[in-house]
């Protein structure tokens, strides 16, 4: 046992003042991936300040689940509270588990069976609105979809106009440079590379706290079904508290934030993987077709398309969450090593869940590596793409009905190719998001 945190084996590659700062900006994803190497747990200074990363899954499970209460959010998630507050990304303790309370009856079975109409109907929009032989970017095209039908769910579609356009604006800029700018040291903070990120977070939280004040004054939100009138309407079971129009504000963005990023990321990589797998897509909507009978898919259909599922599950595995951090309490043992409090600790969905020790083939797209008797042979500890313990994504069954209802939209009416001298690049966001996934849309049949 230490509490030297010098005692833990050190990754390769530091600077002096810098630490790792310049191998994790210049190659983050292959960095987290190379960790492993090292140990199953190791040091990484972010600057000067140590973190120490777990790398197999039974540490990540320590931290996470079987010691979560002497741990609470760490230094990412501060970083992140200009843009989402105190929400439940970055709330902890009482806050934390009482926000968790009041939101989760939103994200309940009948409540998200509510809003799957919304879902197909934007779903629908979108597939209609392509033309055969017409090049897409795929990337945007599903971002812009899961905007606004975020958007619908949370704000009723009269006041919420300007939201949707701002967020839909703003969001794709937060995105691309929200990782990289929580994780650099502290006193780059004043570097003009992030004024367009500043500025991006500050028009978002204005036109959602413009939003929620509208609201509440005018009343609107009485028997509205959005999540917003959700939010406001929301009563402690304990005190009758409501939350105040900062809390409000703090969710909305959010989910915003975590609800349109997974779901486009994970459709973008889905249709780009099928592209590569057409016998995978044909299969696929051959169950549409066998499931639905041609009508549309709701919610009822949802759980038995269980060939979409697995694409989405293999899409999410190779291109899930790239960091998250947590910080000790107090001294906790992990790994064999006695962690003062205070001591950050870090760990990435990403890598693990590409980790060859764990997963066969793991740069390889293989959906049927989630069949029930192949994900049987998985320890339950390395399958964890929504995180685990009382983190994990509170809006996962929102996420993924919309996934499925959206690429199942698609894939019954085009089949997309790829466009020559195009091959998305993983680009570093709070997921591994694909730059550009240019795409010809053929209609379903043509060869």
């Amino acid at each position: 046992m230490s509490l030297e945190l010098s005692a833990i084996p050190r990754a390769p590659g530091a600077i002096p003042l810098l630490g790792h700062t310049i191998k994790l900006m210049r190659g983050p994803l292959a960095f987290v991936r190379s960790l492993r190497e090292s140990g199953e747990f190791v040091r990484v200074d972010i600057g000067t300040l140590p973190v120490c990363f777990a790398t197999s899954p039974s540490l990540v499970h320590e931290v996470t689940v079987s010691k979560a209460r002497s741990f609470e959010k760490g230094r990412l998630f501060q970083r992140v509270r200009p843009l989402v507050g105190n929400g439940l990304a970055t709330a902890d303790g009482d806050t934390h588990r009482r926000h968790r309370r009041l939101m989760q009856p939103m994200f309940h079975r009948q409540q998200i069976a509510g809003y799957v109409e919304v879902m197909e109907r934007h779903a629908d929009v979108l597939a209609e609105s392509w033309t055969p032989g017409q090049r897409i970017d795929v990337n945007h095209e599903v971002t812009s979809l899961t905007i606004r039908t975020l958007a619908e769910t949370l704000f009723s579609a009269e006041i919420g106009r300007e939201a949707v356009t701002t967020v839909s604006r703003e969001l794709p800029v937060i995105m691309k440079n929200m990782l990289m700018r929580t994780a650099s040291p502290q006193l780059l903070d004043g570097l003009p590379l992030w004024r367009s990120f500043d500025r991006a977070t500050a028009n978002i939280r204005s036109v959602i706290d413009r939003l929620v004040v509208q609201t509440r004054a005018s009343g609107q939100q009485a028997g509205q079904p959005d999540l917003l009138s959700v939010l406001l309407e929301a009563r402690d079971a304990d005190t009758g508290e409501a939350l105040t129009d900062e809390e409000v504000r703090d969710e909305l963005v959010t989910i915003l934030f975590a609800g349109s990023e997974t779901t486009a990321s994970v459709l973008s990589w889905a249709l780009h993987h099928l592209s590569q797998h057409p016998e995978i897509a044909r299969a696929a909507v051959d169950e549409i077709e066998r499931v639905t009978d041609g009508g549309p898919v709701g919610f009822a259909e949802v759980p038995q398309l269980s060939l979409i599922q697995r694409v989405l599950d293999e899409a999410l595995r190779m291109h899930g969450v790239v960091l998250l951090m947590r910080r000790a309490l107090e001294p906790v043992e992990i790994g064999g090593y006695t962690l003062p409090a205070g001591t950050e600790v870090a760990f990435s969905l990403y890598a693990l869940h590409r980790d060859p020790t764990i997963y066969s083939t793991p740069d390889v797209f293989d959906p049927d590596r989630w069949l029930p008797e192949r994900r049987a042979e998985l320890p339950r500890e390395a399958v964890v793409p929504f995180g685990s313990g009382n983190r994990k994504c509170i809006g996962e069954s929102f996420a993924w009905t919309q996934a499925t209802v959206t690429l199942s939209a698609i894939l019954r009416r085009w089949r997309l190719s790829p466009v020559e001298g195009n091959t998305p690049r993983e680009m570093l966001a709070a997921m591994a998001n694909p730059d550009r996934v240019l795409m010809t849309v053929h209609p379903r049949g043509e060869s």
